[in-house]
C-alpha cells in the first residue's frame, strides 16, 4: 500500500497520450495513477480554445457528488441546459448526480480538477463541527448560483 507521493502533474502518465483525437485534451487520471479508492479525482487541460473538458453527462448510474475546480483559465460549464462562464479559482458543485454536464474551454491552458464520489447519509470527516462554526453553507446564505 503506497502510503504517499509527490509529484509534479506533467510527471503523471497521460491518459490517451497516444491517440491523436485526443491531441487538444491532457487527461491525468490521479485516481488511477495513485491508487486511490475513496474519490475519484482527474485532471482535464484544454491546449486550445473550445477544447471539450468533460464530456455531456450525468452521474445518476453512479450515484457520485462531483466538485469541479478550475484552477487556471476560464471554462463554459452547461448544466442542465444552464451555461455558465466559470473563471479560476472556481468552483462548480454538483451535489445531484442527475444533473447533465459539459464543458469547454474559453481559453487555451484551462485546467479542470474534477472529484468525485459516491453520495453517502453524511461525510465523516475528521474535523471536528467546532472548526466550521460561524461558516454558513451554501444553503445558508444567498452567495453564488445554485439550483
Amino acid at each position: 500500500m503506497l502510503r504517499y507521493a509527490v509529484r509534479r502533474l506533467d510527471e503523471i502518465p497521460r491518459a490517451h497520450a497516444d491517440d491523436p483525437e485526443w491531441s487538444v485534451l491532457e487527461w491525468y487520471p490521479l485516481e488511477h495513477h495513485f491508487g486511490l479508492t475513496a474519490f475519484g479525482v482527474n485532471v482535464y487541460v484544454g491546449r486550445e480554445t473550445g477544447t471539450q473538458l468533460l464530456g455531456d453527462h450525468d452521474e445518476a448510474d453512479s450515484d457520485q457528488e462531483e466538485v469541479y475546480l478550475v484552477t487556471s483559465g476560464e471554462a463554459t460549464f452547461t448544466l442542465d441546459g444552464e451555461t455558465l462562464d466559470v473563471a479560476a479559482p472556481g468552483v462548480v458543485a454538483i451535489p445531484d448526480p442527475t444533473v447533465r454536464r459539459i464543458a469547454f474551454a474559453k481559453a487555451a491552458g484551462t485546467t479542470i480538477v474534477a472529484i468525485g464520489g459516491k453520495r453517502q447519509d453524511e461525510f465523516r470527516t475528521s474535523w471536528q463541527r467546532h472548526h466550521f462554526a460561524g461558516v454558513p453553507t451554501l444553503r445558508e446564505t444567498d452567495a453564488g448560483t445554485a439550483s
